[in-house]
């Protein structure tokens, strides 16, 4: 699939930069020839921050599993008081 890259001089007529937006498909806007802005279906904008957030929380649990070991199942059974 090729990107699509559109001038930000394209946004005056935004109506078909926005027809051109589909998740998994964002348009890249230029300006002067150099990346400037990407326009993402909300869709799409929600799920990378909500992958984003999810990473962040993963990492954070490796870093506090490294530094303060890792429980045994039992000890997760005996917090959870099952």
């Amino acid at each position: 699939m090729m990107p699509n890259i559109k001038p930000v001089s394209d946004l005056r007529n935004y109506n078909e930069v926005l027809r051109d937006i589909a998740v998994d498909e964002p348009v890249f806007l230029t300006k002067n020839g150099r990346g400037l802005y990407v326009l993402v279906d909300i869709e799409e904008y929600e799920k990378t921050q909500a992958t984003i957030k999810l990473l962040s929380k993963l990492s954070e649990a490796e870093t506090i599993a490294k530094d303060g070991g890792w429980l045994s199942s039992e000890d997760v059974k005996d917090r959870l008081g099952v």
